[in-house]
């Protein structure tokens, strides 16, 4: 006698009754199986999600961080353009309008604390030109280190750099 058929004695059940069982057995054991890999999936997606929702929270504390740098730089930019200002009734003085239309400047105006305003009253220089060097300086931190940076400005060559060296203090 063969297994089936001494099980099938055993058990008093037919051939085709152990048949349909072990149909059902296999098929149980196959669900529990694709359960199995189906929560590995999910635990995998879950850990997958803390990691995304961990580096968000480090994004956030470094986006913290760079407000704060710079609140901190306006505050300076704030109190530069104050003190700016302050200073505009001295720089006036040292400044001439002629009334044939040409800006004619006589003196000197540190670079690294002057307002847009006060680098309008420079020969050769706009207003776009002065956004672009006061964009300049805050990217550079806020101060100039030597003139030949300035040719990275927009506009500037060696020729215009020449002319604004002798207007300009690198403080």
């Amino acid at each position: 006698m063969n297994f089936l058929e001494k099980l099938s004695v055993r058990l008093s059940l037919t051939k085709a009754e152990i048949t349909l069982v072990s149909a059902l057995l296999c098929f149980l054991v196959l669900g529990g199986i694709l359960v199995n890999i189906r929560s590995m999936e999910r635990s995998d997606l879950l850990v997958k999600k803390a990691e995304t929702a961990r580096f968000r929270e480090a994004e956030v504390d470094s986006l913290i961080r760079l407000a704060a740098v710079e609140q901190s730089t306006t505050k300076e930019d704030v109190l530069q353009e104050a003190e700016a200002e302050r200073d505009d009734a001295s720089f006036e003085k040292k400044a001439e309008h002629r009334p044939s239309g040409k800006k004619v400047f006589n003196g000197t105006i540190s670079f690294n604390k002057a307002s847009s305003q006060q680098l309008q009253k420079i020969p050769g220089i706009g207003p776009v030109m002065a956004e672009r060097l006061v964009a300049f300086r805050k990217a550079k931190g806020g101060k100039v280190q030597q003139y030949q940076d300035f040719l990275e400005v927009k506009g500037i060559g060696k020729k215009k750099l020449e002319s604004l060296t002798k207007y300009f203090t690198l403080e």
